[in-house]
């Protein structure tokens, strides 16, 4: 079931708290309602058509705002029961209906229906501008400032839900250049990187080939040349790996028959260990604790400390001992590196992006781990890194501004992705363009609606006032009055001396006395020398074949 109307996107769901609490509303205004019947004393038969009213009117008003609107107008002064409903129904009206013409059409259709049937209820009084005046001044109060006040809040509302969808849009669209940027970027990279050092590295591969067959060299030059055509051929592997991964994101498969001849893990450690004392440099390893199993992110990261220390090594301090040690402690692994003071010159002009240690950091920091360098007391350097069993990679920190948290926030619901419905973007324009875009314009129709309700209200209870004098200037004489008035005058002289007794504060006051002359025609009256705090004096005449033939005065309760 689908219900309600809201002013910009349509109908929307009428769930089952929404039901109950129409339901409890419709209830609660009923109950006022019969309040009001009773202090009208209304029959059992209106008390019963107006409580159904504020029901039926109340669970219809989200679906037909305009409709219940009007009915509410013109049923209302028969029902004094329906009037309190009026306020709800006109918040509603001017919160749901779309379109400022729309709104304004409903809300005059109302207006005209409430004054008109308000001047057919109490036509018999014969004060048609007064019921006027007075209704007009109900309407307003009642229907039209809760109105004004909803469509206000709704606009502001719908601003700020097209300002969050816009930011998010342009944060969406914004994301999206960026990752094409990127890709390009990573797709250029891994272009250059495969054009030119892939080409390189397989230039050092073939020629280390050859030269390794080559019959002039002794056996310990062909060890070194074979070390050095493992290197390029793993350099190789290693780089299309990381081609593949700048160009699509995953690491490029490697075929059986190419994989390389050591694991890129503390597996592997041994095997670069060996490769470098191959090749001439006093390198030592040792291992203490029980060996225990690593995950892949922490293996591959132990790997690459031990391969750029040895790095480091080689083209700082050619020539000094080298000393690699890996411990297994309870919670982590240790890896350190040390070498001692170079033992001869340099190799001359070495190639060094400056970069090494500060990924060997970030590498470590991703797997929870750390790592350290610094010199040594005797002029070497060491390099250790801690490594903790178990932790799994935490991934590339994604620094994002104030927009883009706002973005994740608008994007992420319930732990999976929700596409925003699409905004109407033409009605919103629409809409807003009419009730002003700048904040000062808010704030300024926010000051008008306050102050037309305190207009309103003065009014309001300066009629109150006005009638009230009224209605006691006609329901009131002095003990000196009724002394005046003799029993057996003609009732057209009794009645010019008195008012015309012709106000709610002396409904039925001429019941509640003592018997009256049968067949008589009372008129009662208040007392306007005082009463009690519980009882009025009441004034009792009564008129019979055109003469007064009784006259009262007793207490009554009020």
């Amino acid at each position: 079931m689908r219900a309600g109307w809201n002013w910009l996107k349509g109908p929307e769901p009428w769930t089952r708290r929404m039901l109950a609490g129409d339901l409890v509303l419709a209830g609660v205004l009923a109950l006022l309602g019969l309040g009001v019947e009773e202090l009208d004393n209304g029959s059992v038969q209106r008390m019963a058509a107006g409580a159904a009213a504020v029901v039926l009117l109340t669970l219809a008003r989200r679906r037909l705002p305009a409709t219940t609107l009007i009915v509410a107008s013109a049923v209302s002064p028969f029902l004094p029961g329906s009037l309190l409903v009026t306020v709800l129904l006109g918040w509603s009206a001017g919160r749901r209906i779309v379109g400022v013409g729309r709104a304004m059409a409903a809300f005059t259709v109302a207006f005209l229906d409430a004054v008109v049937f308000s001047v057919l209820q109490a036509w018999s009084d014969e004060r048609p501008v007064l019921v006027i005046v007075f209704s007009t001044l109900m309407f307003l109060a009642m229907t039209v400032m809760p109105g004004l006040a909803s469509r206000y809040w709704s606009q502001r509302r719908t601003l700020l839900q097209a300002l969050q969808e816009r930011n998010g849009q342009l944060m969406r669209e914004r994301v999206m250049v960026a990752g094409q940027a990127r890709l390009r970027e990573r797709q250029r990279i891994a272009q250059d990187m495969h054009d030119s050092l892939g080409h390189q590295l397989a230039l050092i591969a073939v020629h280390t080939g050859a030269l390794e067959v080559d019959p002039q060299l002794t056996e310990r030059q062909r060890e070194a040349v074979g070390v050095l055509r493992q290197a390029s051929v793993a350099a190789m592997h290693e780089l299309r790996e990381v081609v593949g991964i700048l160009r699509d994101g995953v690491e490029a498969p490697v075929p059986a028959e190419e994989a390389q001849p050591a694991a890129r893990g503390v597996a592997g450690i041994a095997g670069i260990v060996e490769a470098a004392r191959s090749a001439g440099t006093d390198v030592r390893m040792t291992v203490a604790g029980r060996p225990r199993p690593l995950v892949a992110a922490c293996d591959h990261a132990a790997y690459r400390i031990v391969q750029e220390a040895l790095t480091n090594a080689y083209k700082h301090a050619s020539g000094a001992p080298i000393s690699v040690e890996l411990r297994y402690e309870d919670d982590s692994l240790v890896v350190e590196i040390a070498n001692g003071p170079a033992a001869g010159p340099g190799v001359g002009a070495v190639v060094s992006g400056g970069q090494g240690l500060t990924g060997l950091r970030e590498r470590a920091r991703l797997v929870g781990g750390m790592v350290h360098a610094g010199g040594t007391e005797g002029g070497g350097f060491r390099v250790a890194g801690v490594l903790p069993y178990g932790a799994e990679p935490a991934g590339v920190e994604d620094i994002a501004d104030d927009f883009g948290q706002q973005a994740q926030a608008q994007a992420q619901a319930g732990g999976f992705t929700v596409a925003p419905p699409p905004m109407d973007w033409a009605a919103v324009d629409k809409e807003l363009a009419v009730g002003g875009r700048s904040r000062a314009g808010g704030v300024a129709m926010g000051c008008g609606i306050a102050f037309a309700a305190v207009v309103l209200l003065v009014i309001v209870i300066g009629a109150g006032v006005v009638m009230l004098v009224g209605s006691a200037g006609s329901a009131m004489i002095s003990q000196e009055d009724y002394d005046k008035v003799r029993v057996g005058e003609s009732e057209e002289a009794v009645r010019k001396k008195l008012p015309d007794g012709d106000s709610f504060m002396t409904e039925g006051l001429e019941r509640k006395g003592p018997e009256r002359p049968a067949g008589s025609d009372c008129l009662a009256l208040l007392s306007s020398d005082g009463s009690g705090l519980t009882t009025n004096t009441v004034f009792r005449f009564c008129f019979k074949d055109g003469k007064l033939v009784d006259k009262q005065a007793y207490e009554s309760e009020q």
